[in-house]
């Protein structure tokens, strides 16, 4: 009973986490998304940073 017990409780880890990579990736994605277009559109007259920090 432990061993099965055992193999599906590693089924379930395994399944949150790529749950959590698949997400992380389309995260990453979209930041990747907004830093060019925040590069494409930022002023022309600026030192050439288009975020404040």
């Amino acid at each position: 009973m432990v061993p099965l017990l055992l193999v599906l409780l590693l089924a379930l880890i395994l399944f949150g986490a790529g749950f959590a990579v698949k997400i992380l990736w389309w995260v990453a994605l979209a930041v990747l998304v907004l830093w060019l277009i925040g590069f494409v559109a930022r002023p022309k007259n600026s030192s050439g940073r288009w975020y404040c920090w």
